[in-house]
């Protein structure tokens, strides 16, 4: 299913993410030559709906491009062009295909046997940077909800932090899903999955651009410990998820689980203990489960449910929350996270 080249096809940079799939028939892999020999790999379009890294690697190469067409990289970049069926009909994924951050290497005992062709096909990709010493890996992402950029990490420690800290002081660190780009990279080279905003958002192109230029340009990372003032670094500690059997809507008192419509403004705010998440019709029991990062089910430590009231039991901040219904359905409803403070996981007294 791979398909590697080592130049740029004619007019690529042209193209729009949904032109992609006709141009490059499958999910591509680019090398492309630098002053600095060990590449830097870019995933973009893992999720074909979040454009954001595509319309930033185009940009980028564009800047190094001069007039004559000859491109002048200041090290060597990998480009992975991932899911561009998916890209070409606007869409995550598409309905026969899995989740392209879903199906990384990175955790052999929860791996599903289905899907074994992406699955062959990311051990291949990293298998293939692995081989050419990669310097560090970016996965580009855009999200639905309302989000600050922040950037994630698999691995705490200094590299890992220096390389999201240029991205944003906002760094959250998890281990589950465990099967995504960023912790399969980390197995071989400081590895970061960037959050930059809503789709189409101009600023967050930008952001990946002047990002993306500044890690090409990096000679390696400092050898001095990073001051734990200079950013702030929170921990993933469960997934929620409605259940399938839940019908839920946004500002509707007959739905059978009613969440707020402004429930977005909750996302990176450090909510209290009785925080009210929404609302059920009946009293038949949770509409959510909440998932540890060790699949444990947490929701009774998390959640109170009173008079059909759906109430935080326990400080946490939320990240992810959406409207949209479609990845609700495909991802989840939210991630909770708690400080990172020290290496113990508790949010500040």
């Amino acid at each position: 299913m791979l398909k590697q080249l080592d130049y740029l096809p004619e007019n690529l940079l042209e193209l729009e993410a949904t032109q992609l799939s006709e141009a490059l028939q499958g999910p591509t892999l680019i090398h492309l030559s630098g002053e600095q020999s060990e590449p830097l790999f870019v995933s973009v379009l893992v999720h074909g709906n979040e454009t954001v890294g595509w319309d930033a690697v185009r940009l980028l190469l564009k800047k190094f491009t001069s007039e004559s067409g000859a491109m002048a990289l200041p090290r060597a970049l990998s480009i992975f062009i991932a899911n561009v069926e998916a890209a070409s009909q606007g869409a995550r994924h598409l309905p026969e295909q899995p989740d392209y951050n879903r199906v990384w290497p990175g955790c052999p005992e929860q791996a599903s046997k289905d899907f074994p062709r992406e699955r062959a096909m990311m051990q291949q990709v990293v298998d293939i940077m692995a081989q050419r010493r990669v310097f560090a890996s970016i996965d580009l992402h855009n999200n639905t909800g309302l989000n600050p950029h922040y950037a994630c990490i698999n691995v705490v420690n200094d590299h890992f932090l220096y390389l999201a800290m240029l991205f944003s002081r906002t760094i959250v660190y998890f281990i589950n899903p465990c099967q995504v780009n960023s912790m399969a990279m980390s197995k071989i080279c400081p590895a970061v999955t960037l959050e930059c905003g809503k789709v189409g958002q101009k600023l967050g192109v930008q952001h990946a651009v002047d990002y993306l230029d500044a890690c090409l340009r990096l000679t390696g990372f400092p050898a001095h410990a990073l001051a734990e003032q200079d950013y702030d670094l929170f921990h993933t500690v469960a997934t929620v998820h409605i259940l399938d059997t839940v019908a839920f809507d946004f500002d509707n008192a007959s739905a059978e689980f009613n969440l707020p419509g402004d429930i977005e403004y909750m996302n990176f705010r450090e909510l209290p203990v009785r925080t009210r998440l929404g609302k059920c019709a009946d009293d038949k029991g949770f509409p959510i489960d909440v998932v540890g990062e060790q699949g444990q089910l947490l929701t009774d430590k998390y959640f109170v449910l009173e008079q059909g009231q759906l109430l935080l039991k326990q400080a946490v901040m939320p990240s992810m929350l959406t409207t949209n219904k479609e990845v609700i359905r495909q991802d989840c409803l939210c991630y909770l996270m708690e400080r990172y403070d020290s290496g113990i996981m508790a949010f500040e007294k």
